[in-house]
């Protein structure tokens, strides 16, 4: 019997498989629902399990984002997409945005929270407390774990970008690259800074990047590709949340999929073109 796949072997075939290297992350939000499923107690779940089978075969990944469902005490939902997808589509990685962290016992509970409760294939995490948070999270070389490093928010310059002659940002980068020994270690790294993105690209090599901050806040997609792929021409987990969740959920029956597919295609569509002129 072989060795079982790491993450980075299950993420490489994923980009193989669909020809894709795009998320759509599952952030529901009860009241932007449509009708049926703001009334549902299952709501939350079955709406994302509705966008995962419109939008399948057009991923490389899926990211639940874990307080969409604690809030609401629905933890269990969560755990319910997250098997759904693995059961519908077991070559789909779900990378669970979490962003935990923290050290000792605790750091190690999170992690099987994460891996175990939810069974996540990989989790976005914290550097904040050093490489002693992020290890528990690496000691499952099938599981990943992708750390924040240059988020696509507005305000995180203030941190990130600190001091300006060396960057918080590209020491986490660096960090990242030192602390990566068996290969399931990643970072989060903004649409909104493709410049900055550059930078990250040229520390880590190939390392996979998940980036956030296309659609709805309005990264530019062909400065992100120009910036982040790899050698290879992949490299990146391109997330778009709520720019396909929410393409047409104000219409009811089948219409809201079918919109939510039509917004995740034109993403692809886009990616592909781009990458195709390229090559």
């Amino acid at each position: 019997m072989g060795a079982a796949l790491t993450f980075l072997d299950r993420l490489k075939q994923a980009w193989a498989q669909s020809g894709s290297l795009i998320c759509v992350g599952l952030d529901p939000v009860r009241s932007r629902l449509p009708a049926i499923f703001r009334r549902s107690p299952s709501g939350l779940r079955d709406f994302c399990c509705a966008i995962a089978e419109a939008t399948a075969d057009l991923v490389c990944a899926f990211k639940p984002q874990a307080a969409h469902f604690a809030a609401e005490g629905a933890e269990d939902q969560l755990a319910s997409v997250i098997a759904f997808i693995h059961q519908r589509w077991p070559e789909i990685p779900v990378i669970l945005d979490a962003k935990r962290s923290d050290v000792g016992a605790t750091a190690e509970l999170y992690a099987k929270e994460v891996f175990e409760r939810y069974n996540a294939d990989a989790v976005t995490i914290n550097p904040y407390l050093g490489e002693e948070s992020v290890r528990p999270f690496l000691r499952r070389p099938e599981r990943g774990a992708f750390l924040l490093c240059r988020t696509s928010n507005a305000g995180s310059g203030w941190l990130q970008r600190h001091p300006p002659e060396a960057p918080l940002y590209l020491r986490v980068a660096a960090a990242a690259r030192e602390w990566n020994r068996d290969g399931n270690l990643m970072l989060v790294a903004g649409a909104t800074y493709p410049a900055e993105l550059a930078q990250i690209r040229q520390v880590v090599g190939s390392m996979p990047l998940l980036v956030p901050g296309v659609g709805a806040q309005g990264g530019d997609l062909a400065q992100v590709l120009e910036a982040g792929l790899d050698v290879d021409r992949q490299g990146l987990i391109i997330n778009a949340s709520r720019s396909v969740l929410y393409a047409g959920t104000a219409e009811e029956g089948s219409q809201f999929e079918d919109a939510s597919r039509n917004a995740a295609l034109a993403l692809w569509e886009e990616v592909s073109a781009i990458r195709k002129g390229w090559r």
